[in-house]
């Protein structure tokens, strides 16, 4: 009996050795597991967060440039990345990525026990055990790296689940899951769920439909196998399936999921890369003023801000309705006007110039080559001269501007560089004269293919929109009326009245002693652009008063031409000084200087630059009103008699075909076209009370142009791009733009009602001035 219970109790000793094994071994496991977590912690195995970090990671903020209306313009950024707040996400986009990414997200702490095991138990083959805080740790902390150590691989697990678990601790559900879509890398520079929802959608998070979010999300799994430009079938299927995983978490019903499954995957792809977007040419020139700006306003450590990854919001006057309408308009008016120029040339053996000999030609494309980024790129990497004229003649593969869509052809770079001079370009700004907000800068055609913007960088002859400065000089300080008549025959200034080297004797357009003979008032004078009344004008002011006054107006007059051939327009002005310099008469004659940036902010919502309207003096509210009464009469009285055989009914078919003219304006308008010479410019100029815009068109160089005055005119060449961008204005009633008349001074002593208007039949100076309302 005893000898029976000695062997009974052997092999419960036995046991007891196994079980104190196993338990023994298991705690040395859990105590390594804990040893290596500490490891990990403490940064033995690579560089751990600290609080600070955890509590402002790294995320490369983009500086963002938002319009008056509170739209997005454009950004600054290396990431192009706009973090968002939880509340600004759709529920459904929050309840896919759940579902699809992490099911017990609201569980566990960081790490989901379950599925680890499931994950160790069959490697992988049913599903991962990352968890969005993981991922997330991973994108903030971690670095990015692929190995086949297997040694290497837990060790990087391991600090995400350290970083995992510390971002719990730290931060609420909500926001893990804003942080974690505030940095995820979805393509084409979308960084960030905002960039994303606007680049593939065209829209802000919060109007995102569920079966939108759920490409997004589907697009988590690995974004560039699931790219949606690239592989629209496969990421249909994938967010078909994350539609299971949202019926499967309870988040839909069966017949939500099947109607979304059968719901076609649209894309509306909206890139935004620095030269993609409206705005680009005023983005530019801003990029340019915050570079400068920053140089002088640093943080108060005395750090500078970076432009790129501060994340700072920059609010513009520009309003984004606006600019669109402006964009439209040139786009419209050019692709069409570039095809009668195109037609023009057919026959031309020296085109797209005119007027020059091949040496002229060689200076100006030689003149191209040497400006060019390739050239200067040659240049510091020591390439000789003859080497970088030579390459210039090697063909190459490229992508060109065409208005039907860029096109992939082989030519040699001298060839492009002719080929880009052929195109006609604009400008336009639009500014509201009372607050000095530009409202919309268009500063050419293309900003990818032409870099150069017409609005500020660019200064061409103003031709006849330079004359109402004469004659708001001569009613400043002489109080010349409108109604004042001047004889219309031939006048001379000598020599050296005014510094100029011989006689001036302008001409009048048309022919005969009929175009020089009688009388005309000031009003019809500017309204049909005659040249001798002008010249009469200003004798009677002096180039310097003129030059004067238009220096109080924003002109840059240092360089100018002093001689009285100024008041025809001879002086190169910038669109953007021509705008502003008109606005003083439409602002009863105090300038305001034109306002872009209205605010910065840093990403806290910190006022960093809160802007303060410059205003001057200029003239009195008398003179700057009788001018532009003189300029309404240009809008009313600029068509008559001499319209016949001046080529207006050409440009009424034109703007039929373009425009849908008439424009049909019936408010108070004040404007003046000009027409330089040899059609190399065609400019207007139109006021109503409450915005001002300036339109410029002609080609990169000056010996690009039409042969004649029927196209080449401001009439035809420019005005048809402000009547399309106003009836665009007018349409929206949102926008408040005035259609009343400009406000008349109490005790107007300048009288401006005239009764006649003199030789309402006399022909203008530029040809056809007049416009067609």
């Amino acid at each position: 009996m005893a000898e029976s219970r000695k062997k009974q109790t052997k092999p419960k000793q036995s046991n007891r050795k196994y079980i104190i094994g196993f338990w023994t071994l298991f705690g040395v496991g859990v105590l390594a597991v804990i040893f290596f977590f500490l490891l990990a912690g403490w940064g033995v195995f690579g560089k751990m967060p600290t609080f600070e970090e955890l509590e402002n990671p790294e995320t490369n903020l983009a500086t963002e440039l938002i319009s008056s209306d509170g739209e997005t313009l454009g950004k600054y950024y290396r990431e192009n990345r706009t973090p968002i707040k939880y509340d600004d996400l759709p529920q459904h986009l929050v309840q896919a990525l759940v579902a699809t990414e992490d099911e017990r997200f609201y569980k566990h702490a960081g790490i989901d026990a379950r599925g680890t095991v499931r994950a160790a138990v069959y490697l992988g083959a049913k599903g991962g055990a990352s968890t969005i805080t993981q991922q997330l740790s991973k994108q903030l902390f971690t670095e990015d790296f692929s190995t086949d150590n297997t040694f290497e691989r837990v060790l990087q697990k391991m600090k995400e689940w350290v970083i995992a678990t510390r971002l719990e601790r730290q931060y609420t559900k909500e926001e893990i899951i804003t942080m974690y879509l505030n940095k995820y890398d979805f393509l084409y520079q979308a960084v960030g769920v905002r960039s994303a929802s606007r680049i593939y959608f065209d829209k802000e998070p919060k109007d995102l439909k569920p079966e939108e979010s759920a490409v997004l999300v589907a697009m988590l799994k690995n974004s560039a196998l699931y790219n949606p430009v690239r592989r629209p079938d496969l990421v249909e299927n994938r967010r078909n399936q994350v539609f299971v995983q949202m019926y499967k978490n309870g988040f839909l019903t069966e017949q939500q999921k099947d109607s979304l499954q059968q719901t076609e995957m649209k894309i509306t792809f909206s890139p935004e890369g620095h030269d993609d977007g409206i705005a680009t040419y005023f983005r530019e020139y801003t990029r340019q003023f915050l570079t400068d700006w920053i140089e002088e306003n640093p943080k108060p450590d005395g750090e500078k801000y970076n432009l790129y990854r501060d994340g700072l919001k920059v609010y513009t006057s520009i309003d984004s309705k606006m600019q669109e309408y402006a964009e439209d308009a040139v786009t419209k008016h050019l692709a069409h006007i570039q095809q009668e120029f195109d037609r023009q040339n057919k026959n031309n053996r020296t085109s797209p110039f005119r007027d020059i000999d091949q040496s002229m030609i060689d200076n100006i494309i030689n003149g191209s080559i040497k400006r060019s980024a390739r050239y200067s790129k040659m240049k510091r990497e020591g390439k000789s001269e003859e080497e970088i004229l030579a390459s210039f003649d090697e063909p190459r593969e490229m992508r060109i501007f065409s208005w039907k869509g860029d096109i992939d052809t082989t030519m040699t770079p001298r060839d492009s560089i002719r080929y880009y001079k052929s195109f006609l370009q604009a400008g336009l700004m639009s500014m509201d004269p009372t607050t000095g907000e530009v409202k919309a800068w268009v500063g050419g055609t293309n900003f990818k293919h032409f870099k150069y913007d017409h609005v500020k960088q660019g200064k061409r002859q103003v031709g006849s929109t330079f004359k109402p400065f004469v004659y708001a000089t001569a009613i400043d300080q002489l109080k010349m009326s409108p109604c004042d008549t001047l004889p219309l025959n031939r006048f001379t200034i000598p020599a050296g009245k005014y510094g100029n080297i011989k006689d001036w004797s302008p001409r009048n357009s048309g022919s005969g002693d009929d175009v020089y003979s009688g009388m005309m008032s000031l009003k019809e004078a500017l309204a049909n652009s005659v040249n001798t009344v002008t010249a009469r004008v200003i004798d009677k002011t002096t180039p310097g008063n003129v030059i004067s006054l238009i220096s109080k107006l924003g002109i840059d007059t240092e360089g100018f031409p002093t001689g009285p051939a100024i008041a025809l327009g001879t002086a190169d002005i910038s669109l953007y000084e021509m705008v502003s310099a008109y606005s003083t008469f439409a602002n009863k004659g105090v300038r305001v200087k034109p306002v872009l940036i209205t605010r910065i902010e840093d990403k806290n919502g910190t006022v960093l630059f809160q802007n303060v309207p410059e205003t001057y003096d200029v003239m009195s509210e008398e003179a700057a009103y009788v001018t532009v009464n003189l300029m309404e009469g240009v809008t009313r009285y600029g068509s008559g008699a001499r319209l016949r055989g001046t080529g207006r009914e050409v440009r009424l078919d034109y703007q039929r075909a373009v425009t849908g003219y008439p424009y049909d304006f019936k408010n108070p308008i004040a404007g003046k076209t000009g027409t330089t010479q040899n059609q190399s410019d065609g400019w207007f100029m139109g006021m109503v009370p409450n915005l001002v815009t300036g339109v410029w068109v002609g080609a990169e160089d000056r010996a690009v142009h039409f042969p004649g005055i029927t196209y080449g005119q401001g009439a035809t060449m420019a005005l048809p791009v402000w009547g399309m961008y106003m009836k665009s204005v007018y349409a929206n009633e949102d926008l408040n733009i005035s259609q009343d008349d400009f406000e008349r001074p109490e005790n107007l002593s300048i009288s401006v009602d005239c009764a006649t208007y003199g030789k309402s039949n006399n022909p203008d100076s530029g040809a056809v001035e007049e416009l067609d309302f």
